[in-house]
């Protein structure tokens, strides 16, 4: 079964509290580090000593690596290059790539030891400060985890403006852009395969004893996220191509609407606390709210190709909609900055740098028209329901691997013993 121990907010452990992390693209809502333990004296006499030391190296690499890189993920730096050439994130995101298999092997089935070892990891968005479980399968959830996060964090400096020698305002290339969508489904992909994978193989006293930044809701939520960023990415990517039509963008937006919207449904019933976890519930509105804006301002446009008043009408209604979204969403935008620990939006780019100009002026120009040509009656009727389309964006289909080859070294070598 296993043992857990959660350790309150208020013991004085060394959780990170920064006033300000920055200039933010995507929030990365549970950072979380874990802590050092020792695998000798929980399974030392019932595996050899190089395998011992093996996973005792390549966790202790993850722990140094992950208390060094967790300042950077939270603050919004330029990747930081390493002497290799790669940058820190990609090292950790190796280092537990190939922490994984040999971890997994503590949980194979007909194996004593998935209960044996106490792994313990720093919270983000839980009360507790820390929480240490004795299942192997906690330790997996909380490891991919924090391979999604770094994901996201590699997609955040990805999609910070840049400056050119061009003489233009600062932005994020197509590259940067295009490779960025891939990371947002990598993300997508490890969460999705913790809840499918992972989860279940947890049983259901302690999933309730799980920290909020691994409870279901929250995967969930963020991995809806990636999704509904990558989805983003791919309306900016079409609001600047020639090719991409009215029908293309509204779909796309529409369909960012429901990512965000399940993000929303997931988070909403969390207990976050204050801080780390009301901002990130606060970074899922204000994108929800943007979403809406998006779709019902291309959903008019296409309303206001028909030839009749009654679509013209609608139009107007969809445009002011759009116009009403766009404001709530700059106050959202502000109240999700302004959230401890603050942070900062860099100069507008993309899709919402497109629609701020735009939406504002299409509104107030469909509404006068309208007011021209029609009665003043019911010039702004209620919005109408926005298309609902399937979702085509979904997470990358990673698949836990196997067990590590010196796991099967271990069991020929107790099959021969016997």
């Amino acid at each position: 079964m296993g043992c857990f121990v959660s350790t309150p907010s208020d013991t004085g452990g060394q959780r990170r509290r920064p006033g300000s992390i920055g200039e933010v693209v995507v929030y990365i809502p549970g950072f979380r580090i874990p802590k050092s333990i020792d695998f000798t004296q929980s399974i030392g006499e019932s595996l050899p000593k190089n395998l011992i030391d093996r996973i005792s190296g390549l966790r202790t690499r993850v722990v140094v690596m992950a208390a060094q890189e967790s300042p950077i993920a939270s603050k919004s730096r330029r990747r930081t290059a390493t002497r290799h050439g790669g940058s820190s994130s990609d090292d950790l995101l190796q280092a537990l790539e190939e922490y994984l298999p040999v971890l997994l092997g503590l949980g194979e089935d007909g194996r004593q030891l998935r209960d044996k070892v106490n792994f313990v990891w720093l919270n983000q968005e839980d009360a507790a400060e820390e929480t240490g479980m004795t299942n192997v399968w906690y330790e997996v959830l909380s490891v991919l985890h924090l391979m999604a996060m770094l994901c996201l964090s590699q997609a955040n400096s990805l999609l910070m403006p840049k400056s050119y020698s061009d003489g233009y305002q600062p932005r994020v290339s197509e590259e940067s852009r295009r490779n960025s969508v891939e990371i947002f489904l990598k993300a997508s992909g490890y969460l999705d395969c913790a809840i499918r994978q992972v989860l279940p193989q947890i049983g259901n006293d302690m999933r309730r004893e799980l920290p909020v930044d691994l409870a279901e809701g929250n995967l969930r939520a963020i991995s809806l996220q990636a999704l509904g960023q990558a989805v983003d990415l791919q309306l900016g990517m079409a609001i600047d191509s020639p090719k991409a039509t009215l029908a293309v963008k509204r779909r796309l937006a529409c369909e960012m609407v429901k990512y965000w919207q399940q993000a929303q449904d997931n988070i909403a019933g969390l207990p976050l606390q204050d801080g780390w976890g009301k901002k990130h519930q606060s970074f899922v509105k204000w994108k929800f709210l943007e979403s809406k804006a998006a779709a019902y301002y291309f959903h008019g446009l296409i309303l206001d190709e028909g030839n009749t008043e009654k679509s013209h009408r609608a139009a107007a209604a969809a445009l002011h909609a759009s116009e009403e979204f766009l404001r709530e969403s700059k106050k959202a935008s502000d109240a999700f900055h302004s959230t401890s620990p603050t942070s900062r939006s860099p100069v507008l780019w993309g899709s919402m740098k497109y629609l701020s100009e735009k939406i504002p002026k299409e509104a107030s120009s469909k509404v006068r028209i309208n007011r021209d040509l029609y009665s003043q009656e019911s010039v702004i009727d209620t919005a109408p329901v926005l298309p609902d389309f399937p979702l085509a964006l979904k997470p990358d289909d990673y698949q836990l691997p196997q067990a590590d080859l010196s796991w099967r070294r271990e069991n020929k070598q107790q099959q021969e013993n016997l």
